[in-house]
C-alpha cells in the first residue's frame, strides 16, 4: 500500500527496481526535459507540492507521470476505502492508484495537464484517448473531475454522454462515501462478485477504469470486448504528444 509520501511496501523492502530521486522536480516531464530525453522508464520521486511522491514515468512517449494503471484481473484490489483513494494503494511500478489528493496537487498548479487514457484489448491492440485540460478539485469539493476538449482513437467516454453517463464534473465516489446519481452505491455494485471501485461515477457509468475484473471505456472496452491494460496518465499540455508513438510490446493474451 503506498504510504503518505508515496512509497509503497515494496519499494521500502527493496523488492523494486530502485528509483531516481531529482531535486526540485514536480512531475515527470520535468525529469525528461531535464536529461535531454534520455531518461528511461521507471520510478522516480517528484514534489508536486509539500511531500514527495514516488511515481512511475512513461518516457518511451515523451515524460508522462503515470496516475492508475490496472490490468485486467489484477491481485491489486481496487475496492478501496475514501482513505485508500486519497493517498493511492498498490506498488507504483504495477497496478496501483497514485491517489487523489496527489493528483489534485498535480493538477491545481499554475502549469495545465493534459490527461491521457491508453487501453490494450486481448489483441494487443492501443487505443488511446487525450483530454486537455484536465483537473482534480480539492478533498473539500468532493476530489471532482474536471476534463476539456477530447481528441483520439478510443471513444470519448468522459464527456459524450452516448450511453447516458457523463462523468465529466462528477465528484469521486468510493465504497464509504456516496457522491454519485444513483439511487445506490455505484462503487458497490458488482459484476460477477466483484465491486465497481472507487470512480467519478455518474448513474452509474459509461467508463470505468477500475473494476479489475471488467475494464470499461463505452464500447472498446466491456464485457464484451475485454481490454488487458489501462494506463491513466499526466502531461504538461504544451508538450503532450499522442501516447502511443511506439507499438505496444505485448502479446495477444487470454484471461
Amino acid at each position: 500500500m503506498t504510504t503518505q509520501t508515496g512509497r509503497t511496501q515494496e519499494e521500502k523492502e527493496g523488492s523494486v527496481p530502485n528509483f531516481w530521486l531529482f531535486n526540485h522536480i514536480s512531475d515527470c516531464f520535468q525529469i525528461f526535459q531535464r536529461s535531454k530525453g534520455n531518461s528511461r522508464d521507471g520510478l522516480y520521486i517528484i514534489q508536486p507540492k509539500e511531500d514527495p511522491i514516488v511515481v512511475s514515468c512513461n518516457m518511451q512517449d515523451g515524460g508522462w507521470t503515470v496516475i492508475q494503471h490496472i490490468t485486467a484481473n489484477s491481485t491489486v484490489d481496487f475496492d478501496r476505502t475514501w482513505q485508500d483513494y486519497k493517498y493511492g494503494f498498490g506498488s507504483v511500478h504495477d497496478n496501483h492508484w497514485l491517489g487523489n489528493e496527489y493528483m489534485h496537487q498535480l493538477t491545481s498548479s499554475s502549469v495545465q495537464y493534459i490527461l491521457g487514457v491508453k487501453l490494450v484489448n486481448l489483441n494487443a491492440e492501443i487505443k488511446w484517448g487525450q483530454y486537455e485540460p484536465f483537473l482534480i478539485e480539492d478533498e473539500e469539493s468532493q476530489y471532482r473531475i474536471r476534463v476539456g476538449l477530447y481528441k483520439g482513437n478510443a471513444t470519448d467516454a468522459l464527456t459524450l454522454d452516448t450511453e447516458a453517463y457523463l462523468h465529466d464534473n462528477q465528484k469521486f465516489t468510493t465504497k464509504d462515501r456516496d457522491n454519485d446519481n444513483y439511487f445506490q452505491n455505484c462503487a458497490k455494485l458488482e459484476h460477477n462478485g466483484i465491486p465497481g471501485g472507487g470512480w467519478w461515477y455518474d448513474a452509474c457509468a459509461g467508463a470505468n477504469l477500475n473494476r479489475r475484473n471488467v475494464i470499461y471505456w463505452q464500447k472498446d472496452c466491456n464485457k464484451q470486448h475485454m481490454c488487458k491494460f489501462a494506463w491513466m496518465m499526466i502531461k504538461p499540455i504544451d508538450h503532450s504528444l499522442s501516447i502511443p508513438t511506439k507499438p505496444c510490446l505485448c502479446q495477444k493474451v487470454e484471461l
